[in-house]
């Protein structure tokens, strides 16, 4: 989705944020992927442990511009960071609307109309693609209830 959407963002470093949406589940290649709205504090920790368990495999530039790249996400300080944030946000959304209806769960009915919006605002661009996603979302779950 970074690479697509570059014309959207010439002033940003798009190589950055590509890097940044490469990374940003290092972790949970040790600990799994927690879906974004069961993750609590603990896992958070475990997640943060595992990422400098496998940085301190790495060599020590890469390992530092990994971290590097891993503070500036969570800080979201940097227009890269809080394009990288929204578009990982986004993709969640795609994701469940791609998927067969029948796997969600319940809150995901409700979640899929408003996750990640207040990550989309900062941009017209992620803010308007949000918009997008949530009128699918509505569509899939009108789609649903018809078959009922």
């Amino acid at each position: 989705m970074a690479m697509l959407c570059k014309d959207e963002f010439p002033t940003l470093d798009i190589d950055k944020v590509i890097k940044m949406c490469l990374i940003h589940d290092f972790g949970e290649a040790v600990t799994g992927d927690v879906p974004a709205f069961y993750k609590n504090e603990e896992n958070e920790k475990e997640e943060q442990k595992a990422i400098e368990y496998l940085l301190s495999k790495l060599p020590e530039n890469t390992a530092c511009e990994f971290r590097t790249l891993f503070e500036e996400m969570n800080e979201l300080r940097t227009d890269e960071a809080k394009l990288f944030r929204a578009l990982d946000n986004l993709e969640a959304v795609v994701s469940h609307n791609e998927a067969d209806i029948s796997t969600w769960i319940e809150m995901e009915y409700k979640e899929n109309l408003v996750y990640g919006k207040e990550n989309c605002e900062w941009s017209q661009y992620t803010k308007d693609l949000r918009e997008i996603l949530r009128i699918q979302s509505i569509k899939k779950i009108e789609e649903e209830k018809k078959k009922d």
